[in-house]
């Protein structure tokens, strides 16, 4: 049709052949060539790209399929490690010993409870030599019976720790270290600490790949698929389900280049991974779909031809618009320059200024620093101070009442504390000019429970009309430590005295003390007050929950000063059964250790 009207006009006017057509629109050459090429280009460019990035994709995930193999392996490896040493330690617990020497597990429990907190363990029991459970993390386990059980029976028998693994009512394989307890060559009990295995089949759950660990029979003891679970696994994957002929043919047809090593499961190609757990001859084996592969290589393959059509598109509209664009632009360039060429006179007006703000706002700020330094330190004296007077107004009222019912002798005992009290805020005032130095020439070895039963004995007369409950669970040798004793007793009153407050208005007022000693020296006191709503903004200066008049929130901070002084930290956390805990931890010294150097 197109060559037909214009053989027809030129034979009605010869004239017209020579020239254009005006009923033909024709591209320029130029433009025909650049729109073949930008169409080749785009071919080689999918071709290109679908194989470099599925080779690329391909060995990333065969990469992240084996560090994510090691990563399993090492998390159950130190998971096992971290528990196989408890058994040990514990096993020459003298508070246990004693339990068991003499029948009396009142408190066995709860110190296993704070055991398994800090240790991570599934749950600890204790066991006489009847096998009955006579402490547990779990109380619901006391009582029971594990007389038969290997655990037990394979303890009992040996002098090491031992490691079973056995399955629970749920079908799901559970481990355990036992150690049996020994006073000498006596054996008092069994010492249990169940591994938490289930942790990693529901970390393993949330990934595309399945998992199975085997122990040295080649039984499948742990798993992202349950029905394997208790079997070889070579049986386990025969009974899985596997693609047909025709499926796995029309999977490779989207290859994934020559030399990947498939694999199939539940109808999806997989490379299948197997790595040794260096433990009682266990292993690991993952089974990691490529199906992500060719999904983001179509993705990336759409992205391109897409933008290869925009690109068209785009050099289309541009052949027509060249010529106004360019105009609008150099218009809009001119009209940026003007307002960037306003803009910054404007800054560079705006920074001379700052800066000579800047300068009068920091001799302001030097100033300030000054007056709340003095503000501070005040404030501080006063809090401080408060304690000891509190204590002397106590003693003074004894000591009237004593000297009207003519008991003079313990009416010069009272005096003679409030002489101390004298002493000691004295002493206090000192400790506080002397914190701009933080020197250690008072450090000495002390006692930690003779610093702890100062303090309380300070603090007797708050606790007795407080009606307070108090429990201290103190060791019978001395736990020495390398500090202030004075500043030490600071930090005891200071904790004591917030845990009254804590406790005001509530019905049960318990207050326990615990002392403990190892590495690290560990004082901990635990209220039954309303617990912490922002522990982490304790320590701050003048930060306090009291109300107006009561407290101007020093204490703690304070306190925390002193502790750091001291090598320690001072540390505060709400308590499982309510109320809070503060736990002063000091560096421990070994006098004997000491001595012999």
């Amino acid at each position: 049709m197109f060559w037909r009207v214009s053989k027809d006009r030129a034979a009605e006017n010869p004239a017209i052949v020579d020239g254009p057509s005006p009923d033909r629109v024709r591209l320029p050459w130029a433009v025909r060539i650049l729109i073949v090429l930008t169409i080749i280009a785009a071919g080689v460019a999918i071709w290109v790209v679908n194989i470099l990035l599925t080779e690329r994709l391909v060995e990333t995930t065969r990469q992240r399929a084996e560090l994510r193999q090691a990563l399993y392996g090492g998390a159950i490896l130190s998971e096992l490690q971290r528990n196989s040493v408890v058994p040990l330690l514990l096993a020459r617990d003298s508070t246990l010993i004693s339990a068991l020497k003499a029948d009396d597990f009142s408190t066995s429990s709860q110190r296993l409870i704070s055991y398994v907190d800090e240790i991570g363990a599934a749950s600890i029991r204790l066991l006489d030599m009847d096998g009955r459970t006579v402490a547990a993390t779990d109380r619901e386990q006391l009582g029971s019976l594990y007389a038969e059980s290997p655990f037990f029976t394979e303890a009992v028998a040996t002098t090491d720790t031992v490691f079973t693994i056995f399955p629970d009512e749920t079908g799901a394989y559970g481990a355990s270290f036992s150690r049996v307890v020994r006073d000498g060559a006596e054996q008092l009990g069994v010492l249990q600490v169940q591994v938490n295995l289930a942790q990693f089949e529901s970390r393993w759950r949330g990934t595309t790949a399945a998992v199975a660990v085997t122990d040295a029979a080649g039984t499948v003891i742990l798993t992202t698929e349950p029905r394997w679970r208790g079997q070889p696994l070579s049986e386990a994957l025969a009974a899985t389900s596997v693609p047909s002929a025709l499926e796995r043919a029309l999977a490779t047809t989207g290859a994934f280049g020559p030399d990947v090593n498939r694999g199939y499961f539940s109808g999806n190609a997989l490379i299948q991974l197997e790595t040794r757990v260096p433990f009682r001859g266990w292993r690991l084996v993952s089974f990691t779909s490529y199906e992500s592969v060719r999904e983001s290589v179509n993705g990336v393959l759409a992205l391109i031809i897409t933008g290869f059509a925009l690109l068209l598109t785009l050099g289309f509209y541009l052949l027509n618009r060249r010529s106004t664009l360019r105009s609008m632009l150099f218009q809009r360039e001119s009209l940026q320059l003007r307002r960037l060429n306003n803009r910054l006179s404007s800054e560079i007006a705006e920074r001379k200024r700052v800066q000579e703000e800047l300068k009068e706002t920091e001799q302001s700020l030097a100033q300030s620093s000054k007056l709340a330094a003095l503000g501070e330190m005040s404030a501080a004296v006063s809090h401080e101070l408060n304690q000891p007077l509190a204590a002397m107004k106590t003693y003074l009222a004894g000591a009237r009442l004593l000297l009207q019912r003519r008991r003079a002798d313990e009416a010069l005992s009272s005096f003679q504390r409030i002489d101390d009290l004298i002493d000691r805020m004295g002493a206090i005032t000192r400790q506080l000019k002397s914190y701009a130095r933080k020197g250690g020439e008072a450090f000495e070895p002390i006692d930690v429970r003779a610093a702890l039963s100062s303090a309380l004995t300070l603090m007797e007369p708050q606790l007795r009309q407080e009606k307070i409950q108090l429990s201290q669970i103190v060791p019978e040798e001395p736990v020495m430590a390398m500090c202030d004793r004075l500043r030490l007793e600071q930090v005891i009153i200071n904790l004591v005295r917030n845990a009254l407050d804590a406790m005001k208005g509530s019905d049960e007022r318990e207050l326990d003390i615990l002392l403990t000693s190892g590495e690290e020296v560990v004082l901990a006191v635990r209220d039954s007050g309303h617990g912490l709503h922002e522990p982490e903004k304790l320590f701050e200066p003048f930060y306090t929950t009291k109300k107006p008049g009561e407290g101007v929130g020093l204490g703690l901070a304070i306190s925390s000063g002193i502790v750091g002084d001291l090598g320690g930290r001072l540390t505060a956390r709400n308590a499982l059964r309510g109320g809070a805990v503060f736990e002063v931890r000091l560096p421990a010294i070994d006098m004997a250790l000491d001595a012999a150097e």
